[in-house]
């Protein structure tokens, strides 16, 4: 004869047992829901920047850096503090440019090679605007960094 040995059921068990159906069945009929569908999945959209463009190298740090030599340098000398404007040199936040028409590129072009007294387009003004900032001799960085900080005063402007 033979003997079969059979666990004891306890009430425990048997709860852990209904419990895990209740829970599973659920999840079942939902994951196969899944396969039914026939819409196509769709891919987020990357969010749009808001606010304006800002071109390649122009940071914080170098506006920053920008308006230290703009506004302890030569060029507030004729500019004004803060690019205002002044005898010897128009506003930068305000009126039309005059050599320029105000990308960041072409600023810093103007900074580069400067104004030749000739080429002033407003000859009320008695000085040309010396390359690379005259006696400070910018160097490439710094060309930069103040034409980031003419930039960044001058946005309301196009």
């Amino acid at each position: 004869m033979r003997l079969s040995k059979r666990i004891p059921s306890t009430p425990n068990f048997e709860a852990f047992q209904m419990r895990r159906s209740l829970l599973t069945a659920p999840l079942l009929a939902l994951l196969s829901l899944g396969g039914c569908s026939n819409a196509t999945p769709t891919i987020a959209a990357a969010p749009v920047p808001v606010g304006p463009i800002v071109p390649a190298g122009v940071t914080p740090a170098s506006i920053a850096m920008g308006d230290s030599i703009f506004n302890t340098g030569a060029c507030q000398r004729c500019h004004g503090l803060k690019g205002v404007g002044a005898q010897n040199g128009p506003s930068l936040v305000a009126g039309p440019w005059l050599h320029s028409t105000g990308k960041f590129e072409e600023i810093a072009a103007v900074i580069t090679t400067g104004v030749a007294r000739t080429a002033l387009n407003d000859q009320t003004r008695r000085f040309p605007m010396n390359p690379r900032g005259g006696p400070m001799n910018l160097s490439d960085d710094q060309v930069n960094a103040v034409a980031a900080y003419v930039y960044s005063i001058s946005r309301d402007r196009r």
